[in-house]
């Protein structure tokens, strides 16, 4: 049986493989946190049934980890999207839309099961912000990742895949461009001075519906 794979501040994780796959590479992280069996195969090259008799994937780590971000574009971006579901296409060029996200993280990226929605939040005040955050930590757990866009004044510009709080005041999220985990405390979040990957202002979430 293949072990957990985990995330956690410190550690170096897999880096976004070209400019615009920020939202795939994050949605690939979260179906590696909730498929021990994946994680395997993209870290070592293992096949998912062995029984199979499947040979072992002698391509890099690098190289799975960029192949099966352009499967997951493939899909947030198309017209059929996860669950074979119809949704709005979207140019790759713009990266990955939210309800394409949406349907990832319902089909495969998360708990069996559980439904994910949108919520939009850049112009809200100082105390819907601090609400936003304090849904995040609320929501966000094992088997139950969120997607967080930031962005500039215009527009959203970049996805980071929030991981479930470890403190008291604040949670991590992966940042694909750096391959980093990272500190995303309150102040800075309520602030809209965020300074993830050069982005401030936090935009929208996509998470699951439920808080129980």
């Amino acid at each position: 049986m293949a072990a957990p794979f985990r995330l956690v501040a410190g550690q170096q994780g897999p880096v976004q493989q070209t400019a615009t796959t920020c939202g795939s590479a994050s949605l690939t992280v979260a179906r590696m946190l909730a498929d021990p069996a994946f994680a395997q195969w993209v870290r070592d090259g293992i096949p998912r049934q062995a029984s199979d008799g499947e040979a072992r994937d002698r391509r890099t780590a690098a190289e799975r980890f960029a192949a099966y971000e352009q499967v997951v574009m493939s899909r947030t971006n198309a017209l059929v999207g996860a669950g074979r579901h119809l949704q709005l296409p979207w140019p790759r060029a713009l990266g990955t839309p939210p309800w394409g996200a949406q349907g990832e993280l319902e089909h495969g990226a998360a708990e069996p099961g559980v439904d994910y929605h949108v919520t939009w939040f850049r112009h809200r005040g100082r105390q819907g912000l601090e609400r936003a955050y304090a849904a995040l930590r609320e929501r966000v757990r094992a088997g139950r990742p969120a997607l967080l866009y930031v962005g500039n004044a215009w527009a959203p510009r970049h996805v980071v895949l929030v991981l479930p709080p470890t403190g008291e005041r604040s949670f991590d999220v992966y940042e694909p461009s750096a391959g980093a985990v990272v500190d995303l405390p309150e102040p800075a979040f309520v602030e809209r001075r965020l300074g993830v990957a050069g982005w401030d202002l936090p935009w929208a979430a996509v998470w699951h519906r439920s808080l129980s």
